[in-house]
């Protein structure tokens, strides 16, 4: 009796050392907690860290400036990466099928005002380049910002149209086929939209004026990845769904 406690207590300890510091992969569920806990549950509050360091490095740099037009551009563009994560977070979690869609509609939202930062913030930086006569996309922040602009609106369209209206895909079996790609096409979207923000810190506008540290956004984008990647759940992906 005392031989097999002592291979049990050996086993549980193997287990302990061997799960991962944040933990395998979508071990974070909703379970029966009210949608709100989706924001911090798992390694939640991680990713929360990250992208509250990185919104008040960026906020923290534009008000310790004198403030112009120009200057809307990143504090509507942080904000959109803030709400991004926000929606991404929302909804990992889910686990009964209303809980999904009390967190589709949540994550719609979040989204949604994103998505309307972000093109608030497009509008302000073509009026700013078109009023000084300035070069368009010559920066590879610039350019990465292009294509996170484009990837955003895609996403938008293709999740809003999938959800609301999946008579456009032949019905709601084909739309739900697409579920997979969308979620693969999110988190793709967030990875340059941070590697967006990591090269504005290596503009001259960056380095003359706001002076954003590379590093630091780097470290706070990180950790963002970190906390997100550590709730992703294969299974929600059909391909990894025998993993």
């Amino acid at each position: 009796m005392a031989d097999a406690e002592q291979q049990q207590d050996r086993t549980t300890g193997e287990q302990s050392e061997q799960t991962p510091l944040l933990g395998g992969p979508g071990d974070a569920s909703q379970q029966g907690k009210p949608l709100y806990h989706n924001f911090v549950i798992g390694t939640g509050v991680v990713a929360q860290a990250g992208v509250w360091i990185l919104a008040a490095i960026v906020w923290g740099s534009v008000f310790s400036n004198d403030l112009s037009l120009f200057s809307a551009h990143p504090l509507l563009n942080s904000a959109a990466v803030l709400f991004f994560v926000q929606g991404v977070l929302i909804l990992q979690p889910t686990y009964t099928a209303k809980q999904k869609k009390q967190g589709t509609y949540t994550h719609a939202a979040l989204n949604d005002i994103a998505v309307l930062a972000a093109v608030a913030g497009l509008v302000i930086i073509e009026y700013n380049k078109i009023d000084h006569n300035g070069a368009h996309f010559e920066s590879i922040h610039a350019i990465l910002g292009l294509v996170t602009y484009i990837l955003v609106i895609f996403q938008a369209l293709v999740g809003i149209t999938q959800f609301f209206t999946p008579s456009l895909y032949g019905g709601v079996d084909n739309a739900k086929a697409l579920y997979k790609y969308h979620r693969v096409g999110g988190y793709i979207t967030l990875l340059v939209m941070l590697a967006t923000v990591c090269a504005a810190t290596q503009t001259t506008f960056n380095k003359n004026v706001l002076q954003m540290q590379l590093w630091a956004v780097v470290v706070a984008s990180v950790i963002i990845v970190l906390g997100l990647g550590a709730r992703i759940k294969p299974s929600k992906f059909g391909w990894l769904a025998g993993q």
